[in-house]
């Protein structure tokens, strides 16, 4: 925690390289595109229901090393845009056409769909009907896959179903079923690695790119703390079963606390977040990285921007 703390003065909120090439910024990326690549620099940033909050010390490096380390575990699975990582918090992508929709997949009633359940919407947005009267936190028969729009920073993602996507145009049915059978077996691939980290991968989002040849690939980030519910599985079916709540390693954390501590769900201005707040969501990245993966991730107090720009240099991404 001491090393958490003492990184907060120096978090990156902003990558600001325009050598590199046209910036496009998202909720946590900075993305700049130049000729066939993408360089995609994590920051610190935290953002949660669809708002910008803050910052959390070495969250991007910790981000970026797992999406690293999911994309290299999943490559014979599906397709994915690296093509290289020159520091801990950059990859460097193939620049594809992205698809304006999030494959989420959910294998638990929890989060923001239980909410939706408990207000009697369910899932029918996504052209869902579930069983009446189940409870917090309990398993599905198999997973279920509930997409939703992907809408610019500042945005609310919405809720869609397959057919309203294929409406719009967003994708043909072909499209979808190759999404579908690609979200299903990630999602059935990092279940199984987490349950031998002693982890249950709850639900997740996946994004996905095509090429000019029309072949998908998978965008963004991969079974992250940010796109991503993970549980500790000892003794969560005891806890479902006396209505306790589950022991987290994602940044629901940082949602439940702004509910319970702010009242906010994503309307209005944003609350302050105290330091220590922030030192402890970090603590939870480096958990589960250190689960995930089985190493300890090596981090030094410091300008993340000074050492992104040495390494950029060095790789001669930056002249």
């Amino acid at each position: 925690m001491d090393l958490l703390r003492a990184q907060l003065p120096h978090t990156l909120r902003e990558a600001n390289f325009p050598q590199l090439g046209s910036l496009y910024r998202g909720k946590v990326r900075d993305n700049f595109s130049s000729g066939d690549r993408i360089v995609m620099v994590t920051t610190d940033r935290l953002s949660a229901f669809d708002r910008v909050l803050t910052t959390v010390p070495f969250k991007g490096e910790l981000l970026n090393r797992l999406t690293a380390f999911w994309f290299e575990k999943t490559r014979d699975i599906a397709p994915n845009h690296i093509l290289d990582v020159p520091d801990p918090s950059v990859l460097v992508v193939r620049k594809l056409r992205p698809l304006a929709m999030e494959m989420v997949v959910r294998d638990y009633l929890t989060g923001s769909l239980w909410r939706d359940y408990q207000a009697g919407r369910g899932a029918k947005a996504y052209g869902i009907e579930l069983p009446a009267s189940m409870h917090k936190d309990e398993k599905f028969p198999a997973p279920i896959l509930t997409p939703s729009t992907k809408e610019e920073a500042g945005k609310h993602d919405e809720p869609i179903s397959p057919r309203e996507l294929m409406k719009r145009g967003v994708v043909t049915q072909k499209q979808w079923d190759e999404l579908a059978r690609y979200a299903l077996a990630l999602f059935a691939a990092g279940q199984e690695w987490a349950r031998s980290r002693g982890l249950i991968l709850v639900d997740t989002k996946y994004e996905f790119g095509v090429d000019p040849t029309g072949k998908i690939w998978v965008i963004d980030e991969i079974h992250t703390p940010d796109s991503s519910r993970y549980w500790i599985a000892e003794g969560s079916e005891e806890r479902f079963k006396r209505g306790e709540d589950q022991r987290m390693l994602d940044k629901e954390f940082i949602r439940q606390w702004l509910i319970n501590e702010r009242g906010y769900k994503g309307d209005g201005p944003p609350p302050d977040i105290p330091d220590e707040v922030r030192a402890q969501l970090a603590a939870r990245y480096v958990e589960l990285v250190e689960k995930l993966t089985g190493d300890t991730p090596r981090l030094e107090v410091g300008n993340t921007r000074s050492r992104i720009e040495s390494a950029l240099r060095a790789k001669g991404y930056l002249k």
